[in-house]
Order: C-alpha cells, then structure tokens, then sequence
C-alpha cells in the first residue's frame, strides 16, 4: 500500500491553493495536506477547516511541524530563496515554485543546501516540462520524420492589462519569472541542454507595473538548432505556440494538435542533378519534381488536462520509491542562468 506524503504548503494564493490543492484532489493516496501557511490569516483558517489540516501565519511554526514531511512553497518569487532556506536547514524536502531563485548566486546558495547525498532534497517545479504538447513535439522531433530540425519557435502570447504583484520589481515580478521558467526550459530541452549565443530583449507593453510582461530570447543550441521563444502580454494577434522547421518537413502547432507536412519517409526521393549555368532561359525558377508530401493532424490527449500536473507522480515517486527526479538541479539552475542574462542591461534593472 502507498504511504502518502504529508505536505505543509507556504502560500495559498493563486499557485498554491488555485492550482496545488487542485491538482492534488485526483492523488490523494499519495500525497497529503498537514498544515498549510499564509500571512492572511483568513486563508490560513479557511484552508485548515477545508483539508483538515494546522493553520499557521508563521513559516517557522510550519517547518517546524514535526508531521510535514514536505514543504510545498508556493509564495511570491521573491521570497523563494529565504523560505526555501528556512525549511531546507532545518532539514526538510522542499518543493519550489519556479523561479526557484532570482539569480545564480542564489540559485547556488540553495542548491548546496538541497543536494546533499542523505538531505534535506530541493525539487524544482518546472511542471510544464510534462505538458502533451511539449512531449509530443518532442517524440515527433526524435523520430526524425522531420529530417534535420534546424529552427524551432516558441510563442505564449496575448494581450492583458495586468496589474497584480506578477507586474513588479518589489515582488520579483516580470513575465520573464513567470511564464519565462517553463518555456526556457522547453528552449533549453530542444537546444540539446545548453546554448553558446544568446540574444535577450525584454520590454514593458501592456502590463500596468514597472516589469517586463514581453520577452524574445534566441538560443543558437550545442545541437547548432535555432530556438526562438517569445512570450508576451502585449500581443493583440498571438501566434501558434509551435512551429518546428526540418530538412524533410514541419510542424504548427492548432487547435487541439498539431498540423504536420512532411516527406514521406517510405518513398526515396529521385536524384536530382544540379544544372548550374546550363539551365534553360525559359524554364523558370526551382525544381519541377512532384514529390511525396504527406499531411497530417496529430491531436493532443483529451483527457488528463494539459499533462503538466504529472510532475506530481515523478515526485512522488523520487520520494518514496527513490526514482531519479527527473527535472535536475542543473538544469534549473541553467534556466535562472539565462533569466539573469536577459535582465542584464534592460531599463527594469
């Protein structure tokens, strides 16, 4: 039978009781609400009446709970480093709302303090690594029915006034904290893990704060692939979350899938000869060939919302069974590295 992990969540807000306790409602043999914190002392109260669990305002009287297991940290960004402190020294896992830190030298700090062979453990939520639509362009690319993928583009956009604590500087705000975690780490996944050029630009436009809310980073990949993310809340007309170029084909991501064209992989392409200077004056431009295209539409999963709520499963599993977490510290900290480049040098810092 499976033990449940006894949770105490920090900060029952828009990420932590909004989604959390919500995407917990379905795993329920696996992981329990003990206690839960929050400096509003309502939240707190209504929480522990509804999961029967402690109410706490503190964060130390949380930690110090001898029946949580794992604190769960769900506040604003830029209390993760000393929250996630507090309870990883006084020798308890943690689970991180991305971004775990603001910058690499605290990214460092808290690593140390989270990797040591017998614990405390820190774990990463970069959730959306398990999203069907990034798995399933990922499985396209590997299966090499693309050819060659040589550019890859990223959007998350729309248009929104925003006015909450996302939008400023005071709180760690800035869309390149928000949405830009989860598709950094998508662009880094698809740049073979690393990159050696990086072009950053990260404007206000629409939001009502003093923090960037459009960001466009372009990755040239250790695999050489282009990657070009764009996330925006100023874009009136957004753009298709994935469009993926190759040698021998392409994908765009619609409406509950994805479109594919590409060559068909069972049918050999005939040998062209290249003509050079010897090509009629009146045959036009290009190769007449027919050749073997075919189209396709590849749905997404209808069933299990958007996937992303798994990282859940992975946890659990790294805790009780002693599985490899697969989102690793490195590969955060290498998402924190490129958000600290892309705010060196903008008109927010």
């Amino acid at each position: 039978m499976s033990t449940p992990i006894k949770i105490g969540l920090v900060g029952l807000g828009r990420a932590g009781y909004a989604m959390h306790t919500r995407e917990l409602a379905s795993r329920k043999d696996k992981f329990i609400f003990v206690a839960g914190c929050d400096n509003i002392f309502e939240r707190a109260t209504s929480f522990a009446e509804e999961f029967g669990a402690k109410a706490y305002t503190d964060i130390k009287e949380l930690i110090a709970d001898p029946e949580v297991e794992l604190v769960d940290i769900a506040t604003r960004s830029i209390d993760h480093l000393a929250h996630a402190k507090l309870a990883l020294e006084a020798g308890k896992d943690v689970f991180l709302e991305k971004p775990f830190a603001l910058n690499t030298d605290e990214a460092k700090e808290l690593i140390k303090l989270g990797s040591q062979p017998a614990g405390p453990h820190l774990y990463i939520r970069h959730n959306r690594r398990f999203e069907f639509g990034f798995e399933m362009v990922t499985d396209i690319i590997n299966s090499g029915i693309l050819g060659d993928v040589y550019q890859i583009k990223l959007c998350r956009n729309g248009y929104q006034r925003r006015n909450d604590w996302q939008t400023l500087k005071s709180s760690g705000g800035g869309q390149i904290c928000n949405w830009g975690p989860h598709i950094i780490d998508h662009a880094l996944r698809f740049c073979g893990g690393d990159y050696t050029e990086l072009f950053t630009d990260l404007k206000q436009t629409a939001w009502l704060g003093d923090r960037d809310d459009h960001v466009k980073l372009v990755f040239r990949g250790i695999n050489r692939r282009v990657v070009d993310m764009e996330i925006s809340g100023g874009a009136a007309l957004p753009s298709p979350e994935y469009l993926v170029y190759g040698s021998r084909g392409a994908l765009v991501s619609e409406k509950g899938g994805f479109k594919l064209r590409y060559l068909d992989p069972t049918q050999p392409l005939p040998l062209a000869k290249v003509k050079g200077e010897t090509w009629p004056q009146n045959a036009g431009f290009g190769n007449p060939e027919t050749l073997p295209w075919v189209e396709e539409f590849r749905p997404l999963p209808t069933t299990g919302g958007d996937g992303s709520t798994r990282i859940w499963d992975h946890l659990y599993e790294t805790i009780r069974n002693h599985v490899a977490f697969p989102v690793t510290l490195e590969q955060s900290y290498k998402v924190i590295e490129v958000i600290e480049k892309a705010r060196l040098g903008t008109i927010f810092e």
